[in-house]
């Protein structure tokens, strides 16, 4: 879901605009599933996840930024300044619980 990166760290995510409200939803086949209200129109949904992953991770919006997938689910984004730790550290208490069975 995080790999290293000269500038920082890769984060893997699977996108799900014209949702019901913006959330980390959690991991899923190895990427993180983030939901946000922006449509997928013109990249707000794009934008939308970068402002959301930027909060969350109480970094600079300008520190985060679209990699690959601009118009797939699937995508990357860059996060400067952060090791992949760090990265998993600041998202760990906006992920939700998982459930035991």
């Amino acid at each position: 879901m995080i790999t290293p990166h000269a500038q920082g760290s890769v984060l893997l995510v699977r996108a799900h605009p014209g949702a019901r409200r913006d959330a980390i939803e959690g991991e899923r086949a190895g990427a993180l599933r983030v939901s946000v209200r922006a449509a997928p129109d013109r990249g707000r949904a794009n934008e939308a996840i970068a402002e959301l992953l930027a909060d969350r991770l109480d970094l600079a919006g300008s520190r985060v930024s679209l990699l690959a997938g601009p118009t797939s689910r699937d995508k990357r984004f860059l996060i400067e300044g952060l090791a992949p730790d760090d990265v998993r550290a600041r998202l760990a208490p906006h992920l939700p619980e998982t459930k035991a069975t």
